[in-house]
């Protein structure tokens, strides 16, 4: 029989994202020794080229009716902004399946309420770490502003601003002309005939943050081992052994935070939510006149984020395996999109070309607790919202592994429902 599980004085975590790096840092809070594994280089998934936007506002699930009317015929088209490939994995087929029974709107509700909890806390865990000595900065989204070609278009992020208000989320925002958004962002052009300016959110520059939020773990004495794949684990009823080709290691318990690979380890300890690849894409280009904030175009699903001198565009939602490599037709299909709405930009200019992919499941909820085995964790499955949610998701787990004791928060996001 299995050892009631003991508090953790040695742990290990596979994934050195933004979750995973996260995680570490608060379990080193707690007094925990930890030894990360990452199969490449620290923040080499979906966390590096992302738009480094931390905006509760926005942090909603992400099946929803809307997607639905892209249609079969949208998805299917490598310039549409959600791209799904014709030759289909059963794997795929049933993710699909599942994500699409979930695009209603009592469901969509439903997780919305689970995501309340955890955006109101989402920015404090940010500020957690910088108090901690995590040296790079948060940045105030001011202005944020969310532009459209058509004013009607606007209407549809209004309705759903109204709804997350009545759910009970903090939503605060303001009603801009083409003209005013053109003024609070002069890159943008007349195209923007419409947009929406946001309150109270923030963005960072994810390499750079990253990059101190793994200086700041290892400076606590943390061992983190790149190009080192995590083959399997395995639970004793004791202990926890990670399984690498050069051998076993042993520790009291495991965090799998491996993003869209969570299944590969997940799996033999009872996770059955499907984690898919939404492959993301961006690019840096120099710009004349860099926006203060963030810029969205919601309808192209494009998110422009000012990171040092240059802008970062950012967009797709493509359903392949997340190993397949970059596929230029992306890049152009963002090119083409965002040309109309951006100036004083050369789009031809492009660097930092970059495909991740984010974990998506199908109810559009993380992954985020103990697995069947007590000592065993997941933390995944955040589709678009690994960067606003993962220090929460890190101090929260933290708790569950430490005490073992699920925190309420984590009880809608549980691995094993």
């Amino acid at each position: 029989m299995s050892e009631p599980p003991r508090r953790a004085g040695r742990v290990a975590v596979i994934g050195a994202g933004m979750v995973g790096l996260a995680t570490a840092w608060f379990l080193q809070q707690r007094g925990v020794d930890v030894d990360i594994f990452e199969r490449r280089q620290v923040a080499a998934g979906s966390s590096w080229g992302n738009a480094g936007w931390l905006t509760p506002t926005l942090t909603t699930p992400l099946p929803e009716p809307a997607v639905l009317r892209y249609g079969v015929r949208a998805a299917l088209d490598p310039a549409s902004p959600v791209y799904v490939p014709i030759s289909l994995e059963a794997s795929l087929w049933r993710f699909l399946t599942g994500f699409a029974r979930n695009c209603t709107t009592r469901r969509w509700r439903r997780g919305m309420v689970a995501y309340r909890s955890v955006n109101r806390q989402a920015l404090d865990a940010f500020d957690e770490l910088t108090a901690g000595g995590v040296e790079a900065p948060t940045r105030p989204a001011d202005p944020f502003l969310v532009c459209f070609a058509h004013e009607n278009e606007r209407m549809a992020l209004l309705e759903e601003l109204d709804e997350l208000e009545r759910l009970g989320q903090k939503v605060g925002y303001d009603l801009l002309t083409g003209s005013q958004a053109h003024e609070r962002a002069p890159i943008l052009t007349d195209h923007v005939t419409a947009a929406v300016q946001l309150h109270d959110q923030r963005f960072i520059d994810p390499p750079r943050y990253l990059a101190a939020l793994a200086d700041a773990v290892r400076a606590r004495g943390a061992v983190i081992t790149e190009n080192r794949r995590v083959l399997g684990l395995h639970d004793d009823g004791h202990h926890v052994f990670v399984r690498c080709r050069k051998g076993n290691h042993r520790y009291d318990a495991a965090v799998i935070a491996t993003g869209a690979w969570l299944p590969e380890l997940a799996y033999p300890f009872g996770v059955r939510v499907p984690v898919q690849a939404g492959r993301g894409y961006s690019f840096t280009v120099p710009a004349q006149d860099l926006p203060d904030g963030p810029i969205y175009l919601p309808v192209q699903r494009i998110a422009c984020t000012p990171l040092g001198d240059r802008l970062r565009i950012a967009g797709m939602m493509e359903f392949r395996n997340p190993d397949e490599p970059l596929d230029q037709r992306r890049v152009q299909a963002i090119v083409n999109a965002a040309r109309p709405f951006l100036q004083g930009v050369d789009l031809e200019d492009r660097r930092d070309e970059w495909v991740g992919s984010r974990p998506c499941t199908p109810d559009g909820l993380p992954v985020v607790g103990p697995t069947s085995s007590p000592r065993v964790f997941a933390a995944g499955g955040h589709g678009m919202w690994g960067i606003v949610l993962g220090p929460l998701t890190g101090r929260l787990l933290a708790e569950a592994v430490v005490t073992g004791t699920t925190p309420y928060e984590l009880q809608a996001f549980r691995p094993l429902r």
